[in-house]
């Protein structure tokens, strides 16, 4: 099926690599016109070529989405000059790794700059546009399985993961009159950038792999197609769900029989 995001402008936070790259990619692929943001310009660059090659509408625009005036304007001018503003995919997210005992209050701090303040001002800013366009739209965060469970090492991101999770419930509330819905993915072991150093350990690719149900890591292109459903009409009737892409992970209590 191609289509579903015909006539859409879509803003994708953290699209230079791996879930936001292929959410990109399926977006174009569906008619949506795609705008990807990040920090770093050279990847950006890489992915709106990419899918301007294959046919596909797509721009990039390079802000920090730790930084609210610079990321609140790239979202309102994509929105100008595109004419609005239909699908906000908020998936940039930022971690610290360490023991509670030994984090400090910066470090603690820097796991929700971008991850839920970056996710606050990017929701805000989309329910803004919607409401004045007037025609609904669809917002779509990105939290972890970290959100669901206490991870040792990783108290900030399960934290601030976990505020996603729930600020999404309040924001699909408040939007729901005007058919502005709000949902969550919640990706588990995902083959990306960000977990590459890990999986390339052969002990922990196969330890991953072990405590999940289906016995493999995810591709970013199977979150692709969670958000995707999130984003098209096929969802018109949901609102403030959370969808977990994790191969059954969330699902199972691992004992080590099986």
């Amino acid at each position: 099926m191609a289509g579903r995001l015909q006539g859409k402008v879509a803003f994708i936070t953290g699209g230079g690599s791996g879930i936001g790259e292929a959410t990109a990619h399926r977006f174009a692929e569906e008619g949506a016109t795609v705008i990807i943001c990040g920090r770093r310009k050279e990847p950006l660059e890489a992915v709106a070529a990419a899918i301007v090659a294959k046919g596909g509408k797509a721009e990039w625009a390079q802000a920090d989405v730790s930084k609210e005036e610079e990321f609140v304007a790239a979202i309102q001018d994509a929105a100008k000059r595109h004419g609005g503003l239909d699908i906000m995919v908020n998936n940039a997210m930022a971690f610290s790794w360490g023991g509670v005992d030994k984090t400090s209050t910066e470090t603690w701090r820097s796991n929700f700059s971008t991850t839920v303040d970056g996710t606050f001002w990017g929701t805000r800013t989309a329910l803004q546009l919607m409401k004045a366009q007037g025609r609904g739209g669809s917002i779509i965060n990105v939290a972890s399985i970290c959100g669901l469970f206490g991870v040792p090492m990783m108290a900030g991101y399960s934290a601030a993961k976990a505020a996603v999770i729930n600020f999404s419930r309040a924001v699909a509330s408040e939007g729901a009159s005007r058919n502005i819905r709000c949902n969550v993915v919640i990706p588990g072991v995902v083959a990306t950038p960000a977990t590459a150093d890990m999986l390339a350990d052969e002990k922990q690719f196969n330890n991953a792999k072990k405590l999940v149900p289906m016995r493999r890591v995810g591709q970013p292109v199977e979150l692709a197609n969670a958000i995707l459903f999130f984003a098209s009409d096929e969802s018109s009737y949901v609102t403030g769900a959370s969808l977990s892409v994790d191969g059954g992970r969330a699902s199972e209590l691992f004992t080590g029989l099986a």
